[in-house]
């Protein structure tokens, strides 16, 4: 162990290969993750008096805030309308239940103001609050340094058996019991509101895929549409169909809406398979692939820029911009953040959503420019990343007193706060500002693993008094202030604002910020419909979690 104290990388490292490995284990439906196995490792190699520099810890609090705020920036903001309003209301349930709790908590049994932030982190499952609350504590006049650590250790100490509790209590209540509560099978509910959002289509399981695709290509002979033209043959099926090639002999033609088709031609036509055999009715036989007709369908990922696209839904987009059935291009898939929603006519699209278009090369170029830019997330940008995170220090180094009570966003909520304006412009301004998504997840998990194994490592020796102090209320703390406002949004969200049920359960997962809650359900339901619930209130509770950590501190430490 000496040589561990003598060489914190040593430490760190540690602390989150262990971390992980403890993590990955599982017990039933329950995964303690990376995070909180890593808090574990840190806890127990940090009582044999193992620390490392308080500036690695806010070094990397920093990048993991930002990133985090990067990540959300574009939904946070498009969820901020009045459609949405329903699901923002369960994430003030959320906030005023958590906040309230965790104060009443404190004045009853007199807890110091570590542990109930502790507390508040661990049983809201949002380890960033740890962060902010760690921050603000280091800022409250009247505290020793001794004192700022002891507090400081209680908050990791209370959050890892908070979280633990809290953590096997939301995924059992959204996966196994609120659909038992709702009298629902999940995966058949799940399965008939994507059908409903399809217009009758069976979803698809997790393990299957289309065996007839929707999207083809075929050549036909002519041997019945001699004379017509191009044109006229795409308007008779309403655009559903584009021609994109046309063999006469040894020479392949432009094909033009005036070209007129004659007998023995070959014809390549691209769009919807029901469109594509009813077009070849009317046109000949199908026939073999013939060289010079092979073209592809080219495959382009969007990021929607447009302002008029935020908010339709792809029915609606696909209505108001002609070139999506003109061209024969169609939505395969759509990626928010970096969940993978259904592309079905319902979904509705958000500025900084990802679109995978297939279609006819010039028709898919045409469609790009108006709705969007091409992604081009192949390397960091560092000067807005840089820039992004000393805006954010800046901000929060500004104070503001509210009466006895000072107040300020830290680095934590600072860089936060620039983190979602940062990411949100970058959504809408695709040309500058990269941050590839698996860069920014990388630096999130990887900031906030290391500054939990910074945390854990420091809090170490304060662990064990604060367990024989308040070991029977912190496993009830966990468990209640997960029933509780869970249990209030169940009601409110059937009774009062009517969502429907498998949105509503991936919104309640959403609103405690757990992905474990939100990946046992997607199991459950054998469908990603839940997510479309989940993201918006996940959004709208990343950034406002945090906050409460320095809100509560500043409370109880007045």
């Amino acid at each position: 162990m000496g040589v561990v104290r003598d060489h914190p990388e040593l430490a760190l490292f540690l602390c989150l290969s262990l971390g992980y490995l403890v993590g990955r284990i599982r017990v039933g439906p329950i995964t303690l993750g990376g995070i909180c196995g890593t808090l574990i490792v840190a806890l127990l190699i940090g009582t044999r008096h193992v620390s490392v520099n308080d500036d690695v810890k806010t070094v990397f609090f920093a990048l993991f805030i930002f990133s985090l705020g990067y990540l959300a920036g574009p939904q946070f903001f498009a969820n901020l309308n009045r459609k949405s309003l329903r699901f923002f209301a369960l994430c003030l349930v959320e906030l005023v239940c958590v906040l309230g709790i965790a104060f009443g908590l404190a004045k009853a049994f007199d807890l110091d103001v570590g542990t109930a932030s502790g507390i508040l982190a661990g049983a809201a499952t949002e380890s960033a609050v740890v962060g902010t609350a760690t921050e603000a504590i280091a800022k409250l006049d009247g505290l020793s340094p001794s004192q700022i650590t002891q507090y400081q250790g209680h908050v990791a100490t209370a959050y890892t058996v908070c979280y633990l509790f809290g953590l096997i209590t939301i995924v059992l209540f959204t996966s196994q019991i609120m659909p038992m509560l709702l009298r629902i099978n999940l995966a058949d509910a799940s399965r008939e509101l994507w059908e409903k959002t399809r217009g009758g289509v069976r979803g698809l399981e997790e393990d299957e895929r289309e065996a007839l695709p929707r999207t083809v290509g075929r050549t036909f002979l002519v041997t019945l549409a001699d004379g017509r033209r191009i044109g006229e043959l795409e308007a008779s099926r309403g655009g559903a169909v584009t021609v994109e090639g046309v063999k006469r002999g040894s020479r392949v033609l432009d094909p033009a809406p005036e070209l007129e088709l004659i007998l023995s031609d070959l014809v390549q036509v691209v769009g919807r398979r029901a469109a594509i055999i009813a077009t070849g009715r009317e046109i000949g036989p199908e026939t073999p692939a013939v060289p010079g007709l092979d073209t592809p369908l080219a495959t382009r990922q969007v990021a929607v820029t447009e302002k008029a696209t935020a908010g339709s839904t792809i029915a609606q987009l696909e209505q108001t911009h002609p070139e999506f059935r003109k061209d024969g291009v169609y939505i395969t898939d759509v990626l928010r953040n970096d969940q993978q929603l259904p592309a079905s006519a319902e979904t509705t699209v958000q500025r900084g959503d990802v679109l995978t278009l297939v279609g006819a090369r010039a028709g898919l170029d045409r469609l790009v420019a108006k709705i969007g830019a091409v992604v081009k997330n192949d390397t960091t940008d560092y000067i807005y990343l840089g820039l992004g995170i000393v805006a954010g220090s800046l901000l929060g180094q500004i104070v503001v007193r509210i009466g006895d009570i000072p107040l300020s966003l830290g680095t934590g909520g600072g860089c936060l706060v620039t983190g979602l304006l940062f990411g949100w412009f970058r959504s809408r301004r695709q040309t500058f500002g990269a941050f590839p998504p698996q860069a920014a997840n990388t630096l999130k998990d990887l900031g906030l693993a290391i500054f939990i194994a910074c945390t854990g490592l420091t809090a170490g020796p304060q662990a064990w008094p604060l367990l024989k102090e308040y070991g029977a209320l912190l496993p009830f703390a966990g468990i209640a202030m997960v029933l509780i406002p869970a249990s209030i949004s169940l009601i409110i969200g059937v009774k009062l604002l009517r969502i429907e049920k498998p949105l509503l359960i991936g919104a309640i997962a959403g609103q405690q910020c757990s992905t474990p809650a939100i990946t046992s359900i997607t199991q459950v339901a054998r469908s990603s419909v839940p997510l479309l619930g989940y993201t918006i209130t996940y959004a709208l509770s990343n950034f406002l979690l945090p906050l409460t950590g320095p809100v509560l501190v500043g409370v109880l430490g007045a």
